[in-house]
């Protein structure tokens, strides 16, 4: 059941995105353009605060509340880091650090280092790098683990893109003073964990934009006189497609519900396997049903998949989280096995 509030946000992402994620504002955004008014909107009405508690003045929401954000972004091709900066508000509630005014956070991943409560190293093809004035990390060291805010500075930032041309940044860091340093219970793999969930969530999104243009593009697309979905061969490839839509919706949504209920490391990992195996068939019915114009860049076909392409592949792929289903479930022993299942505990 929907709650209060996760249907507000619901109602309030899609009027923000319907209003501001134009093809104009993709396009622009990909040329290396900052959205200022789809960001602002975003902000003010505190949807990069979702999972930040409420005695942090965040909106204290669930996981299944940040899920629907995060398919509304796959969906709408948001060109934003709001799933960046919702996960890494999260981390900054965990160590009890208030998310700082007027920024946009990215989540730092690579070889870093902590001394002197100064940071050092690189994070390596960091979500919208260029555009963020803070980074979080979880910085792990002889079994303890801290969590570090620190400050980006614009000297730092090598430009760098995915296929999607979303910046994937290096930030280099040279004894960066920290704003905050937080020791916690946790290890760099809750960031593995939880971008796995944000990407799977994500991709769900995307993949139900594909089925939506081809739908609508069938229809519309005359054929021999009739529009192209009247035709048997293109109904039964549609069909397959919005299985994997449907299959891969439940799949995030599970996950995100499994977070909230602490069962969270097989849901997650059976959504990022299960997103990574439809998005190869999807994309790929999508492109059959539209034809050559679903590759131009004039079409709005490729802004979906290009991210599709993009995001399977971070924070573990399909292959390298269904190999972690398999260990898991090896060395849990056959008698074990269904229990698991139906638990959603591994």
């Amino acid at each position: 059941m929907v709650s209060e509030t996760s249907q507000l946000l619901s109602d309030s992402v899609e009027k923000i995105f319907s209003d501001h994620v134009t093809k104009d504002c993709i396009v622009s955004a990909e040329k290396g353009e900052w959205p200022e008014n789809l960001w602002s909107e975003v902000v003010d009405n505190g949807l990069n605060l979702v999972l930040v508690p409420e005695n942090l003045g965040g909106v204290g929401g669930t996981w299944f509340d940040a899920g629907i954000l995060f398919k509304a972004i796959g969906r709408y091709q948001a060109p934003i880091p709001l799933a960046e900066n919702i996960v890494a508000g999260y981390l900054l509630g965990l160590g009890g650090i208030t998310y700082p005014e007027n920024s946009i956070i990215t989540i730092l991943d690579g070889e870093l280092d902590l001394n002197d409560n100064k940071l050092s190293g690189v994070s390596n093809r960091t979500p919208f790098g260029n555009h963020s004035t803070h980074g979080v990390a979880i910085i792990s060291n002889n079994n303890k683990s801290k969590l570090v805010l620190v400050p980006i500075l614009d000297s730092s930032i090598s430009d760098d893109k995915n296929i999607a041309l979303e910046s994937r940044n290096n930030i280099e860091f040279r004894d960066v003073e920290a704003l905050n340093i937080v020791n916690v219970d946790f290890n760099s793999d809750l960031i593995l964990k939880i971008g796995a969930l944000m990407r799977s969530c994500q991709i769900a999104g995307g993949l139900e934009s594909l089925l939506n243009q081809s739908v609508r593009y069938a229809n519309e697309r005359i054929q021999f006189g009739r529009p192209i979905a009247k035709f048997q061969a293109i109904q039964q490839e549609l069909a397959v497609l919005a299985t994997h839509v449907a299959a891969s919706g439940v799949a995030a949504d599970y996950a995100s519900s499994s977070m909230d209920n602490g069962g969270d490391e097989l849901a997650i990992a059976s959504a990022k396997s299960r997103v990574d195996d439809a998005i190869s068939v999807c994309a790929s019915i999508a492109h059959q049903v539209h034809g050559a114009i679903g590759f131009t860049y004039e079409h709005g076909l490729h802004f979906s998949t290009r991210r599709l392409w993009s995001w399977r592949a971070e924070y573990g792929s399909g292959t390298y989280w269904a190999k972690i289903l398999g260990e898991k479930a090896v060395s849990n022993g056959a008698n074990n096995f269904w229990p698991s299942i139906t638990s959603g505990k591994i």
